[in-house]
């Protein structure tokens, strides 16, 4: 799976993976982060979503980094803000009020790129990546981010026999495995959700489980 798989997905519309709500995790959890408003908060592999408008509504800075122009595009117009535009290192940057979307390759992201984020929210990232990217993904955000900062995060399991990914499943172990050495991780939800997924019993699931994660700096 490279780039032009994703830039492929956007371009000919098949987003199944983007919802035209918030997504109810965080509006159910980010109060455990604990985080003042006014943090910024990292999005990777963010799309178009709409939490990131939800996030800014609660008085977070929000930094998100895609891979489609259409994407980013589509954000920006559906929500009818007009950005500012212009570069920084190897991405297009769009602005908007407390919104930055930097349009590019996540891992071309530098250190001092995401040099103020103070939380990070993963709904759509790591389980859109088969298990060696799913690796380099996590290396490269704790190798960038300066300090682990508290990370929101939502995964899916089910029998990856049944469906070729994206999304892939990401087995707690894994999870732990990851991001364990610099985190302290706590289940926050594991609830089955095949009955309200009728996309993917479509595509042969007979199991499907949604977990969500707290993940704080080790010690904290």
């Amino acid at each position: 799976m490279d780039r032009e798989f994703w830039l492929d997905r956007w371009h000919k519309n098949l987003i199944g993976f983007h919802r035209d709500e918030v997504n109810p995790h965080v509006l159910a959890f980010w109060s455990t982060l604990g985080l003042e408003r006014g943090t910024r908060i990292f999005v990777p592999l963010c799309g178009k979503s709409r939490d990131m408008i939800w996030l800014a509504a609660q008085g977070y800075r929000v930094l998100g980094v895609e891979l489609s122009p259409i994407a980013v595009r589509d954000f920006f117009a559906e929500h009818a803000l007009s950005p500012k535009i212009d570069r920084v290192g190897e991405f297009e940057r769009w602005s908007a009020g407390e919104i930055v979307l930097l349009c590019g390759d996540y891992f071309h992201l530098t250190a001092e790129l995401v040099a103020e984020v103070g939380g990070v929210f993963d709904r759509a990232a790591l389980v859109a990546l088969p298990g060696d990217m799913r690796v380099r993904y996590a290396s490269h955000l704790q190798a960038i981010l300066s300090a682990p900062v508290p990370m929101l995060l939502v995964t899916m399991e089910y029998p990856q026999t049944e469906m070729a990914g994206p999304p892939f499943s990401v087995e707690e172990a894994e999870v732990r495995t990851l991001f364990g050495a610099r985190h302290e991780i706590e289940r926050l939800l594991d609830e089955d959700v095949l009955a309200a997924e009728a996309r993917m019993r479509e595509r042969g699931l007979t199991r499907l489980r949604e977990k969500v994660y707290l993940l704080r700096g080790a010690g904290r």
